[in-house]
């Protein structure tokens, strides 16, 4: 059950990511008439999002598959990323979830659901 946990989350959150990814020319569009420099860091933005929340997903797949879930080390990552989750889960629900964009306002449940699975994977 452990591992069904902690691979869920990873595939979850990878798979966010990439939904972070995709649509970063379309999001920069988004923003209308604007600088080359707010251009340039809005899309840095949107793929250094992305990239976090697969990096995550896949350091956790990583870890589950080389490590278990019951190493020591093992369980230090879990925790890290799902705090780490939590702490970016409340950064977007005080940012981009108040903006009328549906996946930011979904996005901290998203973040949130999957630092639970991580936390309860250690747990369980």
């Amino acid at each position: 059950m452990n591992e069904v946990l902690l691979y869920t989350g990873s595939a979850i959150i990878i798979i966010w990511g990439v939904a972070h990814l995709i649509p970063t020319k379309a999001i920069v569009r988004g923003f209308g008439a604007v600088s080359e420099d707010n251009k340039k860091i809005i899309t840095m933005e949107s793929i250094a999002e992305g990239l976090t929340l697969c990096f995550i997903g896949i350091l956790v797949l990583m870890v589950t598959i080389v490590g278990g879930y019951e190493d020591k080390v093992s369980k230090a990552v879990f925790w890290a990323s799902g705090i780490m989750l939590f702490i970016i889960a409340i950064l977007t629900a005080l940012t981009g979830a108040r903006t009328s964009i549906l996946p930011y306002k979904i996005c901290p449940l998203v973040k949130t659901v999957v630092a639970l699975l991580f936390i309860l994977g250690i747990l369980i």
